[in-house]
């Protein structure tokens, strides 16, 4: 007997070999599925929910997806040898309990077991992304869902530059943009997406520009026109999150009352001269404690006690700083990490350089959000806010 056929067989004595339909079992039941095939292999098909390793660098990456060294490991290669190399090594590491697929994902196919066809970065991804890949929480995994997220951006302005810069350059594939302003030398102090040899363009134009040079994998869908309740809906639909970046107070309830009804993610912000403040309204989070816009200002103030930006004046890093912070929050959402602003809002002061937390309440009585309460529909209020 050959020293690699002595050496199979050692294998086989100590580790348990199941059939693909025993593994699915063994799945369904709890027991994580492991595919050590190399990426051009499982390109042609993987076992849906497996974790997708890679012999290489299995024993770098196997804690992170699997750390419970009581769970069943079901290993998977192409025809059932190398995962008993595999299933030696997490038993090594101290899984307790390693099983190898018998046959590999080629029995697995053969017997007609679900699977699909995974999508994986591309090399240019991979160089792009890469210091996101070395982020346990990111990943390759986490990074292709960011490229397949879709986040809208209301208003392509101070707010609304750093955090559509910021997402295109993480990754985010999907970024639509609702402005229906054009370009003015005035907005070049704050607004970063745009240039003076773009003055006279529509923002959303010049944003998209900006943007695909920057990541020319992702797609910028740009929406010249006034938000309303007519087209509200229709637009949001298509996206994850809603990354809320007005001056306009008439605009907020519209997108407050929108995402309450669609149970959209709102990621909110404000700015006013030296101080700044951000939030995420999504009662369908929380059902018991956060709630929406309308909690804390159930209807829109005085024109008076609402300038915009270009009545009152703003530090231009202002919109900055706090549209940065509407990039972190909502890849924060799209990733599921962390903990978004719900029910919490941040107050930044840059004169004081001090940030306070503040706790949001839901309001019983809010027309919109509370317990029970039916949609009322949608408010036509009188322009508030210098758009």
């Amino acid at each position: 007997m050959k020293a690699k056929d002595r050496r199979l067989a050692e294998l086989r004595a100590s580790i348990p070999e199941v059939t693909p339909a025993e593994a699915l079992e063994l799945q369904k039941s709890g027991a994580a599925l492991i595919d050590v095939r190399d990426n051009e292999e499982v390109a042609q098909g993987s076992p849906a929910g497996a974790h997708r390793l890679g012999r290489s660098f299995l024993e770098l990456r196997v804690e992170d997806a699997v750390p419970e060294l009581d769970k069943t490991l079901c290993v998977m290669c192409a025809g059932g040898v190398r995962s008993l190399f595999a299933a030696e090594a997490l038993k090594r590491m101290g899984y307790q309990d390693v099983r190898s697929i018998a046959g590999g994902f080629s029995r697995w196919k053969n017997e007609g077991h679900p699977f699909e066809v995974p999508t994986f970065l591309s090399s240019e991804d991979r160089e792009r992304y890469a210091r996101h890949l070395m982020i346990s929480d990111v990943g390759e995994e986490g990074q292709l869902k960011l490229l397949e997220s879709r986040v809208l951006l209301i208003g392509a302005g101070g707010l609304g530059s750093p955090a559509a810069y910021y997402l295109a350059a993480a990754g985010v594939g999907n970024l639509g943009l609702v402005d229906h302003d054009v370009v003015d030398r005035s907005n070049l102090q704050r607004q970063i997406l745009h240039t003076e040899a773009r003055v006279g363009m529509a923002k959303v134009e010049s944003a998209k520009i900006a943007l695909e040079a920057l990541n020319p994998g992702i797609e910028v869908t740009g929406y010249e026109t006034h938000l309303d309740s007519g087209n509200v809906e229709e637009i949001f639909s298509n996206y994850d999150i809603i990354v809320d970046g007005t001056d306009n107070i008439t605009t907020r309830y519209l997108i407050n009352d929108a995402c309450v009804k669609l149970g959209r993610p709102n990621v909110h912000a404000a700015v006013y001269r030296f101080e700044g403040q951000i939030t995420v309204f999504w009662p369908a989070y929380d059902k018991q404690g956060s709630g929406c816009y309308r909690c804390m200002f159930p209807e829109p103030p005085p024109p008076e006690l609402a300038p915009s930006c270009a009545e009152a004046g703003v530090l231009g890093v202002m919109p900055g700083v706090l549209g940065l912070l509407q990039a972190v929050e909502t890849i924060k959402i799209l990733l599921d990490i962390g903990e978004p602003l719900v029910g919490r809002q941040l107050h930044y002061d840059a004169l004081s350089t001090q940030f306070t937390m503040l706790k949001t309440r839901r309001n019983p009585e809010c027309r919109y959000c509370s317990e029970g309460s039916e949609f009322p529909g949608y408010s036509d209020y009188a322009q508030v806010c210098a758009s």
